[in-house]
This record gives C-alpha cells, structure tokens and sequence, in this order.
C-alpha cells in the first residue's frame, strides 16, 4: 500500500496473533461494512528484548519495513519510544507518562508540526479495577488521544480471547504510521 493510501485510512483494526517468543500484529484496513478488510502492516515484537524495539512491515512477508519504533533507553518505565519511517527518518515519538499511570494509563504522542497528543485510558473505573484486582487485569481498555481538547484519534480494545484493536483517527494530518505504532505499543508495553 502507498504511503498516500495509508494516510487517507480514518480506521483500522489491529489483531495479535499468537505465536510463541515473539508478539505479532495485523494492521487491517476496515471494509464498507465494518468488517477486517486489506493488510496495511504487519508487526513482530521478540519478546524479553532489553531495548524495545518492533519493526512493521508492509506485510507478513517481512521483506519490505514501513516503519518501526524504539526505545530509547534500556528498561524504563517511562521510556521515549521513537518513530522512524523504513529509511530511518523521524516521524514522532510516544512515551508513557508513568507518574500519571499509576492510575490511568497515559501516554504522549508527538508528531513535527502537529500539537502535542494526550492519550490516557477512557475508564476510571475500569483503569482502577485493571490494577487493583488481579483477576479483571483482562478487561478491555480504550484510549482517547486528543490535542488541546480536540480528538486525533481513539484506540478500542475488543472483547476476545486474542487482542483485539479498532482504530479511529479524527485529525486528517497525524501520521498513521505514527498511530500504527502508538497502538501497537499500546499492547506490546501497556503491562511495563
């Protein structure tokens, strides 16, 4: 898929699939009637890494990258993950507020030319049992991202017994590979 096809995207789910050692994603485009269209990406995440880091490709053939992020320091709970194109070029970077995540989950997301992004969980309540009560640490979470109170885009967790993403962007010019990754990172670090 082109870069301008990718970007003219207003939603997409994301599904894990389940494989021993690594985490694995799909990026789908959504079909007219709401159901899981096209693969727009694919990513693979080696568990137990000290540094992160996830490449995404344009598919599951894994021969072309389109973007990837990393971490930039070694085991930090707050840790800037950033965002390159598939040439090493910056996109944006996303970091998890840990001070604010004790709570509810929040993370930043910023993209050149764009204003800084909030996201944090859209739950209370539900934020509050995930952490409190070990047994409903499987409860579906979602985050609303916005910018000075306006909406950039929302990630909804999907009942299931694998994981599960729709993804709603709002704000024409954020980046999607800068949300691909966001929401990705959303499952492969939420738990750190």
């Amino acid at each position: 898929m082109q870069l301008n096809q990718l970007q003219a995207q207003q939603r997409f789910h994301i599904r894990q699939r389940l494989r021993f050692m690594v985490n694995q994603y799909e990026v789908h485009a959504v079909a007219p009637d709401g159901s899981e269209g096209g693969l727009l990406a694919f990513a693979q995440q080696k568990r137990l890494a000290f540094k992160e880091q996830v490449t995404i490709y344009t598919d599951d053939s894994k021969q072309q990258p389109l973007l990837g992020f990393k971490a930039r320091q070694r085991l930090d709970v707050g840790a800037t993950y950033d965002v390159t194109d598939h040439l090493g070029n910056p996109i944006g970077l996303f970091r998890k507020d840990f001070a604010q995540s004790l709570l509810r989950s929040t993370w930043h997301v910023e993209q050149p030319g764009l204003p800084p992004t909030t996201g944090q969980e859209r739950s209370m309540p539900v934020a509050l049992l995930r952490r409190f009560v070990d047994s409903l640490s499987w409860l579906p979470y979602h985050f609303d991202f916005t910018a000075g109170g306006q909406p950039i885009f929302s990630v909804v967790k999907q009942w299931g017994l694998r994981d599960r993403y729709t993804v709603e962007v709002a704000h024409p010019q954020i980046d999607r590979r800068l949300v691909i990754a966001m929401a990705i990172g959303l499952d492969a670090l939420q738990g750190r």
